[in-house]
């Protein structure tokens, strides 16, 4: 894959270049097979924490695995249009805002031995910052080029942490505009819930059930762009087990197939409904 300065995946957007990269810093990845009016994010996908906060760190690889999203970028990595975060949220989160983005503490953990370093805080700072740069680039292109657009936030969560019973889709809503998207959010969670899963699993879908869609990724393209809807979309961890670590391929397998025919139908929705 080649690997390429903001500066230059920024311009590439801009010409309609097409080209699947890696940020120099390796710390997301842009995947453009041809410029799309929709879009596919996977923002908590990445595991890679820099070893130079490794030292600093309370938590273990697998306390920052099990609050990751793995497999999310897997799950829409064939759509023509894909940025994915490289790095671990607990590096720096990319779905919270700036001056929120690097924890102090985690899921009721303490994360840092000692402060962090004023330097180590600017690198994390800046990773998050071209993350964003690139992404108004790509919803800007589309919006120029199509007038609308439409971004699959791609999430999972881990539902045995839940002491009810709770669905295999969440869709977060409480940030979009509803009154001219609520609809869609409809829609979607409808055709979420017709997926089919191998063996025993079943599809379900609701919306607000356990998120509510509060993630900064959704609110930055949503105060910055007025023509594109964002669908915050959680799946419950069953394609793995979230105690050990084990990825159930088969599961992944069935969910990307499928949303690669679920995902161009929504955008057909999305373009026969909204005006």
């Amino acid at each position: 894959m080649l690997k390429l300065p903001v500066s230059q995946i920024i311009e590439n957007i801009e010409r309609e270049i097409p080209f699947h990269a890696m940020a120099e810093d390796n710390s997301f990845q842009v995947k453009i097979d041809y410029y799309a009016p929709y879009l596919c994010g996977a923002v908590h996908d990445g595991h890679q924490f820099r070893h130079s906060l490794s030292s600093y760190c309370l938590h273990s690889e697998y306390e920052r695995w099990y609050e990751e999203d793995p497999c999310t970028l897997q799950m829409v990595a064939d759509h023509p249009m894909v940025i994915a975060g490289c790095d671990s949220r607990f590096e720096y989160d990319l779905n919270r805002p700036p001056e929120l983005a690097i924890y102090k503490d985690a899921w009721g953990k303490l994360l840092w031995k000692n402060p962090l370093p004023e330097n180590e805080i600017k690198i994390s700072q800046g990773k998050h910052k071209a993350f964003y740069e690139v992404t108004r680039a790509l919803v800007a292109k589309m919006e120029e080029r199509y007038g609308k657009a439409l971004v699959f936030d791609m999430h999972s969560y881990n539902w045995k942490r839940w002491q009810r019973e709770v669905p295999t889709w969440n869709l977060g809503t409480a940030n979009i505009d509803n009154e001219r998207f609520g609809s869609i959010a409809e829609s979607w969670c409808k055709l979420l819930g017709q997926m089919e899963l191998p063996g025993t699993l079943r599809s379900t879908s609701r919306i607000n059930d356990t998120f509510q869609g509060n993630g900064y990724f959704l609110k930055f393209i949503t105060n910055n762009f007025d023509h594109t809807l964002v669908l915050a979309t959680e799946i419950a961890k069953i394609y793995c087990d979230e105690l050990n670590g084990e990825i159930y391929p088969e599961v992944v397998q069935a969910v990307s197939g499928q949303l690669k025919e679920f995902i161009p139908l929504q955008h057909r929705i999305f373009e026969e409904t909204v005006l």
